[in-house]
């Protein structure tokens, strides 16, 4: 299975955030994924959309967030661009230690890294980071089929 599903930028503005989750549940449904895959995999979806346009363009509307869902082999691929400073993944405090356990950040970070296989971050071509996101089809990252 090969192909872009969901090709779609919008500005940073979380009021875009409806018409992200629309989309993306409308694309994963045209693969017959179940519920509980759609909800999983909206969820870190949402994470990172959130992520590029709170802190990757500090909700600077001027700036795009681009979403791009799409099937490579087995996988489903999810890619989110933001056009911020730039982002390292190592400078994110782990929210679990007991000092960082009232402290915000880094929940966003750790429930995609929970619920997809692979999750990676590196510098987008035209400046920002691009956060790509892979689960394999059929996959349940949780343990939860039965």
């Amino acid at each position: 299975m090969q192909g872009v599903l969901l090709d779609l930028a919008i500005p940073s503005r979380l009021e875009a955030m409806g018409t992200v989750q629309s989309r993306l549940d409308a694309a994963l449904r045209q693969l017959g994924l179940d519920d509980d895959a759609c909800h999983w995999i909206g969820l870190a979806t949402h994470e990172a959309v959130v992520n590029a346009v709170v802190h990757g363009n500090r909700r600077d509307p001027g700036r795009l967030v681009e979403i791009r869902l799409a099937c490579d082999g087995d996988d489903l691929v999810i890619r989110v661009a933001d056009r911020g400073d730039g982002f390292d993944p190592a400078g994110v405090a782990d929210p679990l230690l007991p000092e960082n356990l009232l402290r915000p950040g880094g929940r966003g970070l750790l429930l995609m890294r929970a619920l997809m296989d692979e999750v990676g971050h590196r510098p987008g071509t035209s400046g920002g980071t691009v956060a790509t996101l892979r689960r394999r089809l059929g996959a349940d990252p949780l343990g939860l089929d039965h």
